[in-house]
């Protein structure tokens, strides 16, 4: 038996991967649910795992599956649970490679033409491209310097959104997309670094995050 709160963000996360392909970020989650912090996202999200309702996946950036959903959603429609595949542990593609990009001060923009073996199960449907992480700016969404997120290529962002942003077409970083006012804000996910805020027409997105991959 799920608490209105689990219900709720149960729901939400389900709706989000089913039209994102992603899981919502904790602030998203927060605001979604109008808790006053992220210590409240944390033990709801705590006790849907507990009951088997989520899981979280391994080495991935805000990597949340939901495994089943209540009997009923609140219309008294049954949702069929989706099945899980797993492709096989041999089963790679190549990607490129194009260097490194920040997750703190911006750096050069995207470089290099190596390719990259990843888990075909990663991937989703579109084209991809990996990146390594630099920096520390988006530690609180589990990128850690030294990562390789795996990059689908898009050119529009929602809110929410972590994003690979070209700045004056120079500079690249890997921030949560966000629009504010006439302004688009990149922000950082540490709180020793300051959201970084442009005018539009100096923002071009390369895509979305799709995965990560930590080597140890």
């Amino acid at each position: 038996m799920l608490t209105a709160k689990q219900r709720e963000l149960l729901l939400f996360i389900d709706d989000r991967l089913k039209d994102k392909g992603i899981s919502p970020s904790f602030d998203e989650m927060r605001e979604a649910l109008d808790l006053k912090s992220k210590s409240g996202v944390h033990r709801l999200i705590s006790a849907l795992e507990e009951r088997g309702f989520i899981r979280r996946l391994p080495n991935r950036a805000r990597a949340l599956e939901v495994v089943k959903l209540p009997e009923a959603r609140p219309s008294a429609t049954v949702t069929p649970i989706r099945p899980v595949t797993t492709a096989p542990a041999n089963d790679t593609l190549e990607i490129p490679m194009h260097g490194k990009i920040a997750a703190g001060t911006p750096i050069e923009a995207l470089q290099g033409t190596e390719s990259f073996a990843v888990p075909a199960a990663l991937l989703g449907t579109g084209e991809h491209y990996a990146l390594e992480v630099s920096g520390d700016s988006m530690v609180d969404e589990g990128i850690l310097d030294g990562d390789f997120a795996l990059i689908r290529k898009v050119d529009v962002a929602h809110d929410g959104e972590i994003v690979v942003a070209l700045i004056d077409e120079e500079e690249a970083t890997l921030k949560t997309f966000r629009r504010e006012g006439s302004m688009i804000r990149l922000d950082p996910a540490n709180r020793n670094y300051e959201p970084q805020r442009y005018d539009p027409r100096r923002v071009r997105i390369q895509g979305r995050l799709a995965g990560l991959i930590r080597r140890y």
